[in-house]
């Protein structure tokens, strides 16, 4: 059961959000039109944090609807890698006219700011999100280290690593790294784009393909993990800084689609060493100090690390930005009887003076013991696996499936939060499914697969395996699909 959060915090969070929005609307411009449905659907929604607007590459369904909506694939009625990577294009002539019709200039939510959603904002509207060219120099990988150790992180979360303008051969990488497989790493890039493991000569050339300079790595073998993290200016010019549970990240799970170095999803149910936690907790506070002091940003931001076996942990990565984390680990703050760092985030981006957080040492001591406990939200990524284009039967709408000893998925209820979904009973919440009309191609983005767990129910075995049960659930789900002929297509 989720927990009621407090009503006066309820209250204040979404005034100083209504606030810091002064009347004008909310815009959504993520790849998910339902982007922030944890924050307003749910046990305790927050009405402000819902888009009277939403543009994305998928459609939203009854149960997570925002606003109006602008939806690429209403327009191409397919799915597929290259429409994942380029929806944006696809709605350039549409949103326009759905901004015009709106009473005031926008209020833009994005993951960070760029020159083409400042023009879709137009006179007088706003992007409420980290500027990207300071973005770019926080999140650039060839630099990660030169940022931990200006903000002061503790020495003991940092992979030993060189930086090279050109890559030298693998041996001379193996030496002065110190380990067989190295992770070469360049550019700013996200969901595992600009990351290459190298195990072994024939994987250089797609290292090489990168551009330099490069980051090389010693691998770290491991759960990979991130870590929310959300900063707010206090009133004595500094911030404070509230540190979420670290999750453990599958990457890479061949069986459920997932490429090499990518994401599966992210599981926070599963308890943490308490020494690793409290040296991400003071990683994330020194590295919030710091990027105030040097470029003046706040807001959210993700941590990621890696868990190894003997319970060290070490800092690979950072992404100054919203991520596709953001949607399910606000559960972790709602879980807490608390509105979500989403609302305080986007406060803060339109200058608002945010006062509902509380004490800033008191919540992160309360997450490290929380981290060390199991239970809380997992998603997992379900990609389509069929060798050709197929379309889901009809009858499939986003909502609560339970997985029955048939293994056979059956649609019991409508929903939307993942805590809608009753994991004891073998339920999880679908979303983000295609209607019956779409073509699906190899590769695309069919659901994703939420819930909140006890812990008793895990979604994945390892750092690269799904669990038996997201197994069955990722097989029941594909068995739902039907193949699509080229004619069809």
């Amino acid at each position: 059961m989720m927990p009621r959060i407090d009503a006066g915090l309820l209250d204040a969070a979404d005034k100083e959000l209504q606030q810091a929005l002064d009347g004008r609307p909310l815009v959504s411009v993520e790849r998910f039109t339902t982007a922030l449905r944890t924050s307003y659907t749910g046990p305790t929604p927050i009405e402000a944090l819902r888009p009277m607007l939403s543009v994305g590459c998928y459609p939203a369904w009854a149960a997570a609807t925002p606003g109006a909506v602008v939806a690429a694939e209403h327009r191409t009625r397919v799915r597929s890698v290259a429409e994942r990577h380029g929806w944006m294009s696809r709605v350039r002539h549409d949103v326009p006219r759905h901004l015009v019709a709106l009473d005031r200039p926008p209020v833009i939510t994005a993951w960070y700011a760029t020159g083409r959603l400042r023009d879709l904002a137009g006179p007088g509207g706003t992007v409420a999100a980290v500027d990207g060219g300071l973005r770019n120099k926080v999140e650039a990988k060839p630099v990660f280290d030169e940022l931990l150790r200006a903000a002061g992180a503790p020495p003991v979360v940092r992979i030993p690593c060189i930086h090279v303008d050109h890559l030298p051969e693998l041996g001379e990488l193996r030496r002065r790294v110190g380990t067989a497989t190295v992770v070469v790493q360049a550019g700013v890039t996200s969901g595992g784009r600009g990351t290459v493991f190298v195990a072994d000569e024939s994987d250089m050339p797609r290292a090489a393909r990168l551009l330099g300079p490069f980051r090389v790595a010693a691998f770290v073998d491991g759960w990979s993990s991130n870590t929310t993290v959300l900063s707010v200016p206090d009133e004595h010019g500094g911030v404070r800084v509230y540190v979420d549970r670290p999750s453990h990240k599958s990457v890479g799970v061949a069986e459920l689609g997932i490429g090499p170095a990518k994401s599966a999803g992210n599981d926070w149910s599963r308890p943490w060493p308490t020494k690793a936690v409290a040296l991400i907790v003071e990683s994330a506070e020194r590295i919030a100090a710091w990027t105030w002091r040097r470029y003046g940003m706040a807001g959210l931001f993700g941590l990621d690390a890696i868990l190894t076996p003997d319970g060290r942990v070490f800092l690979n990565e950072i992404n100054w930005r919203n991520q596709g984390t953001t949607e399910v680990s606000a559960v972790n703050q709602q879980l807490r009887g608390m509105p979500p760092f989403i609302a305080a985030h986007l406060a803060v981006m339109l200058g608002q003076r945010v006062t509902w957080l509380g004490d800033p040492h008191e919540f992160n001591s309360e997450t490290i013991a929380r981290a060390t406990r199991a239970g809380g939200p997992f998603y997992v990524k379900a990609r389509l696996c069929h060798p050709g284009p197929a379309s889901i039967a009809p009858g499939h709408e986003p909502g609560v499936y339970q997985l029955g000893p048939d293994d056979q998925l059956h649609r019991v209820r409508a929903g939307a939060h993942p805590a809608d979904a009753d994991t004891a009973r073998h339920e999880v919440l679908l979303a983000n499914l295609p209607g019956p009309d779409i073509v699906c191609h190899p590769g695309a983005e069919i659901a994703t697969i939420e819930g909140v767990t006890s812990g008793q129910l895990r979604p994945f075995d390892g750092p690269d395996s799904a669990s038996a049960f997201t197994r069955r659930v990722h097989t029941a789900l594909h068995n739902l699909f039907r193949p699509r002929h080229e004619e069809d297509s």
